[in-house]
């Protein structure tokens, strides 16, 4: 297998779209939700585009799509869903998606949570998981349950600890924000945080992260915790670990 090159493309106020390469002409996209920095950034490393990844049907992750087709006729990957129209393949749990212009090839993994037919792409030591997990966050549950959430971010936790973790907005400050009230003495957490802040105060990306990072400081892949799970039940004394805990703070994070 080739060696993986990954590039953030920003795009609206704080999204990634994220661009693969191997060293050669061709590429892949994940999430492009507009074409116009996708379409500067091919012009500007003399890139040609093979392939379309795409983890769910939100616009702000699928708007460039079409005009990115009609231009470089790529091939489009997704979900099972009727809501993505022109896939050349819908994807589901356990396939293998393969790049052969890239040598490359990703798992995929079913993720609903964010929404109700999210997937994930897991390979080369990379992660590209959508709106499913940020870094120090979790994407909220417009279609999904706190139950389908916890399914897939367990999911995700199984995966080895130095994957990196290419989620698709830049989020992690606020994130940060939050996972400190909620665990306001995790030491791992609170170096994360000052990290953050720097970065973010000169402009640079926090992402990637790392599985193994987000298993130390994430609230909502720690669930099951006892620091978690007790904050949770400041909040609602019924609160069990897991799912049950997940529900609360993640509904405290939607109000926070």
């Amino acid at each position: 297998m080739a060696e993986i090159s990954v590039t953030a493309i920003p795009a609206f106020s704080d999204n990634y779209i994220w661009l693969v390469s191997t060293g050669g002409s061709d590429c892949a996209v994940i999430d492009p939700g507009d074409e116009a920095p996708v379409t500067r950034v091919l012009k500007q490393l003399g890139l040609d585009l093979r392939y379309i990844l795409l983890t769910h049907h939100h616009a702000d992750h699928t708007g460039g799509v079409a005009r990115l087709v009609k231009d470089t006729r790529a091939e489009v990957y997704g979900p099972h869903d009727p809501r993505i129209p022109g896939q050349t393949r819908s994807l589901a749990d356990g396939e293998t998606l393969n790049l052969p212009l890239l040598d490359l090839e990703f798992s995929v993994i079913e993720v609903p949570g964010h929404t109700s037919s999210h997937i994930a792409f897991f390979g080369h030591d990379c992660l590209f998981c959508g709106d499913t997990l940020f870094s120090v966050g979790c994407g909220r549950l417009f279609e999904g349950t706190p139950a389908q959430m916890q399914s897939s971010l367990d999911k995700l936790a199984a995966l080895p600890a130095q994957t990196r973790v290419f989620c698709a907005h830049e989020y992690t400050l606020s994130n940060c924000d939050f996972a400190l009230a909620v665990e306001p003495g995790n030491e791992a957490l609170q170096k994360r945080a000052s990290e953050v802040e720097a970065a973010r105060t000169v402009g640079r990306s926090t992402v990637p992260s790392t599985l193994g990072n987000e298993l130390a400081v994430n609230p909502f892949m720690r669930c099951r915790e006892s620091t978690v799970v007790d904050a949770a039940r400041n909040r609602d004394p019924e609160a069990e670990p897991g799912a049950s805990t997940l529900a609360v703070i993640r509904a405290w994070k939607d109000a926070f």
